[in-house]
């Protein structure tokens, strides 16, 4: 998530934003549970124009209470920073008001803090204007379940549960889908660092080598495979700044994943 400068990605994006099918490596047979990315991956977006409706509907809600939109959105981005830096020791919910406290100062912060609260609640949801929609999200989730896999949503957690559970629904998924959904209250670590997919393992009690994850960015979810995890790049919405070599990963559009995951099951 964290990644908000894409290159040859659709602006507006209604279905997915690139497709590829590409198969190729051993099976992973030991694979119990499976782990999703939301933004772009099962919500089809373009960051750039998602992150510039975000901050554009929450400037027009703080400004009638001093919130200069440079300002706040340059505060956003640094208290961004600091929960990525976060090294388990707090939350990133934590991280990221302490952070807005050394801008804002500490009464401001804590008394502001409810108004960014409604703002996720409520006129955060004209930013699913800008998203996409795949039905091919949804169906995957819900036959993995039905199959007997463990479904876990691997979100960078940089929102609140509110946020979170927003851009699932846009997704046209529940909450309730997920056996866990990683947010900013409960989570002390961030992508890529490798020891936020070993919270995400150790929260559902698997090993490592028993998750794949699926994501859409060549940095930040591809990072679980130095953790033991299996990992599949989704390609639909590709994110990769670094132009890292994605040869080395599984790799496709949304057709290739589910290709994978029937191997898998018909070899279990």
């Amino acid at each position: 998530m964290l990644n908000f400068i894409l290159t040859a990605i659709a602006k507006d994006a209604p279905t997915p934003c690139r497709h590829a099918i590409i198969l190729k490596g051993d099976l992973a047979l030991n694979i119990t549970t499976v782990l999703f990315d939301l933004d772009g991956t099962l919500l089809p977006m373009a960051q750039e124009a998602f992150t510039a409706g975000y901050f554009r509907l929450l400037a027009k809600k703080l400004a009638p209470h001093g919130y200069e939109p440079k300002t706040l959105v340059d505060t956003i981005w640094a208290g961004t920073a600091a929960m990525v830096r976060n090294d388990g020791t707090r939350t990133n919910e934590q991280a990221f008001w302490e952070k807005f406290a050394e801008i804002y100062g500490a009464d401001k912060a804590r008394d502001d803090q409810p108004l960014f609260e409604d703002f996720y609640a409520n006129e955060f949801n004209g930013a699913r204007e800008v998203c996409g929609f795949t039905p091919a999200a949804a169906q995957t989730v819900r036959r993995l379940k039905a199959r007997g896999y463990r479904v876990a949503l691997a979100t960078n957690p940089i929102f609140p549960h509110v946020a979170t559970e927003h851009r699932i629904r846009w997704a046209g998924l529940t909450p309730e889908d997920f056996e866990i959904y990683t947010t900013y209250e409960t989570s002390t670590f961030c992508k890529p660092n490798p020891a936020y997919y070993l919270e995400v393992a150790r929260s559902l009690g698997a090993a490592p080598e028993e998750c794949l994850m699926v994501g859409n960015d060549a940095n930040e979810d591809m990072a679980a495979r130095a953790l033991g995890m299996d990992v599949f790049l989704l390609t639909d919405c590709l994110i990769n700044t670094k132009n890292r070599d994605i040869s080395v990963y599984l790799q496709g559009d949304f057709a290739a994943l589910n290709a994978y995951l029937d191997r898998l099951n018909s070899e279990k």
